[in-house]
């Protein structure tokens, strides 16, 4: 990975402390919940069979963890790989920084960025 002078990003040790603990506590979360499979995809661990209550909307990710019901398409889990990465550049201020930008999916730029397609916020073909 490079910033947009080909330099590697610099290290930060405090978001990646925050985004290793978001994904230790989801797990922690999760595991006792998921009556469903559990699967790694690439950097994204996926937790499936869970209560509807322990999430939201179709799903969440928090750190490297999406915790679902049964949401888990290929596009879906492109979506959420974007939110893996943006728990990464953010560490513990994604959750803050995520609800400043607002409960709507088709004007939170989280959202917008993950792809509101692959997301299931709208129809392929039909731009928001």
């Amino acid at each position: 990975m490079t910033t947009d002078t080909g330099r590697p990003p610099r290290p930060r040790p405090l978001r990646e402390l925050g985004f290793r603990y978001a994904t230790l506590v989801a797990l922690v979360w999760g595991l006792p919940l998921s009556t469903g499979r559990v699967r790694v995809e690439g950097d994204l661990i996926v937790l499936t069979g869970l209560p509807r209550w322990a999430f939201r909307r179709g799903g969440t990710t928090v750190g490297r963890v999406y915790l679902t019901r049964d949401n888990d398409s290929p596009g879906v889990l492109r979506h959420e790989r974007v939110h893996v990465e943006q728990w990464r550049r953010l560490g513990l201020w994604m959750p803050v920084l995520y609800l400043l930008a607002g409960t709507d999916p088709l004007r939170n730029r989280f959202e917008i960025e993950a792809g509101l397609e692959d997301g299931g916020y709208v129809r392929r073909g039909r731009r928001a």
